[in-house]
């Protein structure tokens, strides 16, 4: 199997259409946020040493936005591009970091070959997904991982049973709680080798949670 195509769900035109709208405010209020985000910021140092030590530093921050995680990537070493589904926003990571590459591309169909990443950084980026496509969209990452490879996914975590859609500041988003996320890793032939859930980052009072799985 190789590069994979698919067609667009409207909700993802919407969603398009509501990042390409705010890049600039976006880009100036998340750039530097990991600066206040231990928590975040370690979990990606931790990622990008676990890749490095599989030998294959070819990695995709997917969802890059403005591009400051893909340029923190290649600081830690690693060869960092970034996809987004908004072409402004990839505009605008391109104009402040010309040194990498950036494209516009579906997390659902990346422009990756089969097995070809040593690492996936989905960072807050699969919110938007509605609960019955999230499955396709993490065996689209699993697929590009080579053996060995790594997916580090944070996202909003939920104490409930179930997902739960509200409704975030840019476009509908949902929450998730971390075993029921990490048992559709595993459907997708991935396995988690470690979680972190750490107390509300915003005044929806969701936890952050970010799951750190490996392709067998």
């Amino acid at each position: 199997m190789g590069v994979s195509f698919l067609p667009v769900p409207a909700h993802q035109d919407e969603t398009r259409a509501a990042y390409d709208g705010v890049v600039e405010l976006y880009a100036s209020m998340f750039t530097s946020r990991l600066e206040t985000r231990p928590f975040a910021r370690n979990m990606i140092g931790t990622f990008a040493e676990l890749v490095r030590d599989t030998g294959n530093l070819r990695v995709a921050d997917v969802g890059c936005g403005p591009g400051h995680l893909t340029a923190m990537l290649h600081d830690l070493g690693l060869d960092a591009f970034g996809i987004d589904l908004s072409p402004a926003m990839i505009a605008h990571a391109r104009r402040s970091e010309p040194a990498l590459r950036f494209d516009e591309g579906r997390m659902e169909a990346l422009p990756v070959e089969d097995g070809a990443l040593g690492g996936v950084l989905a960072h807050y980026s699969v919110i938007h997904t509605p609960p019955e496509e999230l499955p396709a969209l993490l065996a689209e990452q699993a697929r590009v991982l080579a053996p060995g490879g790594l997916l580090l996914v944070s996202l909003f975590g939920t104490e409930g049973p179930e997902p739960a859609r509200f409704d975030h500041k840019v476009a509908p988003a949902y929450s998730w709680p971390v075993d029921q996320f990490a048992s559709l890793l595993a459907g997708a032939g991935l396995v988690t080798v470690a979680r972190l859930l750490h107390d509300p980052a915003t005044e929806r009072g969701f936890l952050d949670a970010h799951v750190l799985a490996r392709r067998p």
